[in-house]
């Protein structure tokens, strides 16, 4: 495994400028498993087991601590008031629970006089944690297996609150709801209590294998946040609607070696070379190291973008709220939006510093100047020592590359720069030209009206009328046919209203229908960009196109020999373009329900994972294997009444794109409601590449994007009925069988929010952005649809009632509706 030093330092002072231990004290007795206290000026401490030791982080180091005596058995808990005047501390021990006012007590020293606490409680047993209640008139003691609430005043029981069956850990009281706590316990559950009445209001099942050790509640999120003695994070939702549910699991050690594997990848992919970098990565090493255990000591807020610049605080996903996580071999920042790690701060790799392995840890909440305390207490000797860590520091020597890398890149989803003389894509202004059946008519209708004879005053016996071509052909398109034409029509009767931008999602449940006579599954679905019409890929390889609200009977188009697995309108409405497991793709005449153009199994060696037109209908963009082309196109749906069977339309290939060290492009994706050089694919090595066809090479590359494949990407393309704002449009949705939604931006190539909830783990399923860009639609194997709201890791909405998993959902582009597909092959809509 990479060490952080490795990957991040090589100048002499780098670790000194990142972290830097203040004060070192050596106790008589050990101290590992103490709870301690940071706060915005003062720590405190135990220190030869009974004494209470009081540091000021504003003094010099020759000055002395401030101790407090009042315990005779060792000092196991120690936690600071809410407020700052008065400041409390309360100290808790197997005989008492004491509570000092430090303002009276310094003044009291310097008087002379011994300092003097108020016991608030006796013989409560071994106390493992405490904390002051948001007013500072309550103290909660975990004393084995029950939390004492006690008066800071005298000493008085207020409750007993009993239900953990092992020793409570930690108890956190929530700030924005009165009379609440929470706790955590070695029984592997977490309570939430109405501590004045004594009750419990939920109960959570056993979470995990091993005991949970610490608690944190984000005021924020609404958040409860607890680790285990595994290395295991585990965040639940707070809101009263949500029930408690559990938004994420967080393996901080997986996702330590993510980080690693992210930067180590990144430098090998984009080859950076800058001069303003604050390191240089020394080449890699691979080192055997026995890993001790892992818990999870401490969880704190953290400050950390004090003091960046303004260019890195303008990323939404870099000003997003993070975690410290404090475990016994390190601290580590964790992103809250995303839940990644940030930074990683191992002890051992810091020479200086006099412990390397931690027993017990605490932080401070704010940043002072940048800069954050820590406090550690050794977990094999008998050492206290207080940390200095500049966390901007810290995140520019391991986060540079990944910073430096976004913005150099500069890459935008609309088109902001002319065409390149050398683009693959600087073809003819002129639009594709489709000729019909009846402009050829029309053509033929024109021919002038001369003599076939020698004389020239006798007309021609009918040669030059038109002939009745279409005498014996049967109309087959009838139904057909009538479904376009209503689209259309109702189309342009109907006046269309912009999106309603400020409205709850559509959860009402309207009406289902099924596809088919028998069970098939639905690969994929897709509005028309007007919201018309709705074209479904089914797996009995046919294409249907129902309307919007799913009545009458669709157009069915057949003639492919494998399942759909992919569907595309055209800018103008008037095409469709889908591709196949037989390696075909095909463009279908909307109005006639016939292909006008067919690309077969010589053209292509393995199946069209993804077809699409591209730049307001000027391309067709298609994955096969493990590169992507840029096709154009010219349709002719006009026929020969002698050569029926030739088809006038054709295709050629303007360039190919190979995605570099993959098998096969799992996933393709560009926008064609507006002008773009941006194309997304996804490989199934797990990297998400980036492709500028205005320079015709690929861009950037970001590495394990998810655990497995992704296999879709879903950009951010609004629609014709809204409008958002420019930056909005480079968001895009990546997702991975197991592994979630991924939000990122292509201007930093970061992950800025990851949505959890929904169950994807055998079945691919798809995902959808609204054309507001406030909500994010998801299927599910449970049977059910989920919403998201963009700006929320846990989901708002739970849509029930399918009959089998849910595998694709779309939005449509027009009105608040949402259609799911499932596996069974029946679709259903959703209104407001």
């Amino acid at each position: 495994m990479e060490s952080p030093a490795d990957l991040c330092f090589t100048e002499e002072g780098c670790h000194r400028s990142i972290v830097l231990e203040k004060q070192m004290f050596q106790s008589k007795v050990p101290e590992s498993h103490v709870q301690l206290a940071c706060d915005l000026h003062y720590c405190a401490f135990p220190l030869n087991g009974n004494e209470l030791c009081i540091w000021n982080t504003t003094d010099d180091t020759d000055h002395q601590p401030l101790q407090l005596l009042g315990h005779h058995h060792s000092i196991t808990a120690l936690a600071f008031g809410s407020k700052v005047n008065p400041l409390l501390i309360c100290s808790a021990s197997c005989d008492y629970v004491i509570v000092w006012n430090l303002d009276e007590c310094m003044k009291k020293v310097l008087q002379g006089l011994m300092p003097q606490g108020i016991v608030i409680g006796t013989l409560l047993g071994i106390v493992l944690y405490v904390r002051f209640s948001p007013d500072d008139q309550t103290v909660a003691v975990c004393a084995g297996n029950r939390i004492y609430m006690l008066n800071v005043k005298d000493e008085a029981i207020l409750a007993q609150l009993e239900g953990h069956q092992a020793p409570v850990t930690a108890a956190e009281f929530c700030t924005w709801e009165k009379n609440i706590l929470v706790s955590v316990s070695e029984d592997r559950s977490f309570k939430v209590w109405d501590y004045c009445t004594g009750l419990v209001i939920y109960q959570s099942a056993v979470i995990t294998a091993f005991p949970l050790l610490s608690l944190f509640i984000d005021e924020e999120n609404k958040y409860i946040i607890t680790g285990c003695a595994d290395g295991q994070v585990w965040i639940f939702s707070l809101i009263h609607e949500h029930q408690y549910r559990c938004v994420v699991h967080i393996n901080v050690k997986r996702e330590r070696d993510k980080f690693y594997s992210k930067i180590r990848k990144s430098e090998q992919l984009d080859e950076i070379h800058n001069a303003s970098k604050v390191y240089s990565p020394n080449d890699l090493r691979t080192e055997e190291t026995v890993e001790t255990t892992f818990p999870v000591l401490r969880i704190e807020h953290c400050d950390k973008f004090v003091n960046l610049s303004d260019e890195e605080q303008s990323f939404s996903s870099v000003n997003a709220r993070c975690l410290w996580i404090g475990t016994s071999t390190g601290l580590f920042i964790i992103n809250l939006a995303n839940f990644e790690v940030e930074a990683v701060l191992h002890y051992r790799d810091y020479s200086d510093l006099s412990i390397q392995f931690a027993g017990s840890c605490a932080l401070m909440k704010k940043a002072v100047s940048g800069k954050v305390f820590c406090l550690l207490t050794s977990m094999f000797e008998n050492r206290i020592a207080l940390l200095e860590i500049d966390v901007a520091a810290l995140l520019r020597s391991q986060q540079g590359t990944l910073l430096v890398s976004g913005r150099e890149k500069g890459l935008s989803v609309v088109a902001s720069c002319p065409l390149m003389p050398t683009s693959p894509l600087c073809v003819k202004k002129e639009k594709n030209k489709v000729v019909s059946e009846k402009d050829k008519l029309d053509k033929k209708s024109t021919i002038k009206d001369k003599p076939l004879v020698f004389h020239s005053k006798i007309k021609s016996s009918g040669y030059t009328s038109m002939p009745q071509m279409t005498m014996f052909s049967p109309r087959t398109t009838t139904k057909q046919s009538s479904l376009a034409s209503k689209g259309k029509r109702s189309c342009k009767q109907r006046h269309k209203d912009e999106y309603p931008l400020a409205h709850s999602p559509p959860t009402r449940f309207e009406r289902h229908i099924t596809v088919a006579d028998k069970p098939t599954s639905i690969c994929c679905i897709q509005y028309s960009g007007d919201g018309e019409l709705l074209a479904c890929g089914l797996a009995d390889k046919t294409l249907l196109a129902f309307s919007s609200s799913l009545k009458g009977t669709p157009t069915v188009y057949a003639g492919h020999d494998g399942a759909v697995n992919s569907v595309g309108w055209s800018h103008d409405k008037n095409w469709l373009v889908s591709s196949s497991e037989d390696r075909t793709l095909r463009i279908w005449s909307v109005s006639n329900a016939e292909p006008a153009l067919c690309l077969g199994k010589e053209m292509f060696h393995k199946p069209i994972r993804s077809a699409q037109f591209y730049y307001i209908d000027t391309f067709i963009l298609l994955s096969c294997g493990a590169e992507f082309l840029l096709l154009k196109y010219f349709l002719d749906i006009s026929k020969d009444e002698i050569k029926r069977y030739k088809n006038k339309s054709f295709c050629k290939s303007i360039q190919k794109f190979p995605m570099a060290s993959t098998v096969e492009i799992t996933s393709l994706s560009a926008v064609n409601e507006f002008y773009s050089y941006i194309v997304l694919a996804a490989g199934s090595n797990r990297v998400l590449e980036m492709f500028d066809l205005n320079a015709g090479c690929s861009a950037a590359a970001i590495p394990d994007v998810h655990s497995r494949a992704v296999h879709q990407i879903c950009q951010n393309k609004g629609s014709a009925f809204s409008t958002q704002q420019h930056d909005a449009y480079n968001l895009f949705l990546t997702t991975a069988v197991g592994d979630g939604i991924k939000l990122w931006d292509l201007r930093t190539l970061r992950c800025e929010r990851r949505f959890e909830g929904h169950r994807s783990r055998c079945h691919p399923c798809g995902v959808a952005v609204s054309p507001c860009g406030q909500f994010i639609a998801c299927g599910s194997e449970d049977k059910c649809a989920y919403i998201y709201e963009i700006h929320s890791s846990t989901y708002s909405h739970k849509l029930t009632g399918h009959s089998e998993s849910v595998i694709n959902v779309a939005f449509s582009p027009s009105s608040l509706q949402l259609t799911t597909a499932t596996l069974d092959g029946k679709l259903q809509l959703f209104l407001p």
